[in-house]
């Protein structure tokens, strides 16, 4: 199946719901953020489903969870992939979901505890 006719299944994990089917011309990673009826949503999870056709596997379908979220203004490139917040700090999470545990929601230019990696 091409990915630009790729039916997906948008899930709400918490309240676990169903946000409907679409089709998406592109591959939603874990990390990535899905935009729907004006709402922003962060891709935490992604389930292939396949189908028995003519001997053969083939991708059917995708179910992606994801939790209502705003897109991070900060970000920092590392080893090729994007991260929330100041990568050169100790204690970033290093994470496409995750910014930190000392101040989760950021911003990283106001947090005290920021500290440089050596």
């Amino acid at each position: 199946m091409e990915p630009e006719n790729l039916p997906t299944e948008v899930i709400l994990t918490h309240p676990r719901q169903s946000l409907g089917n679409v089709k998406l011309d592109w591959m939603p990673q874990p990390g990535n953020y899905l935009d729907l009826e004006g709402k922003t949503y962060a891709v935490l999870e992604r389930r292939h489903q396949y189908q028995l056709k003519s001997g053969r596997y083939c991708l059917h379908k995708v179910a992606v969870y994801v939790q209502s979220a705003q897109r991070p203004i900060e970000k920092s490139l590392v080893q090729g992939r994007w991260v929330i917040g100041d990568a050169t700090c100790r204690y970033n999470a290093l994470s496409e979901l995750l910014r930190c545990v000392v101040k989760p929601d950021g911003p990283c230019k106001l947090c005290r505890d920021r500290e440089s990696s050596d």
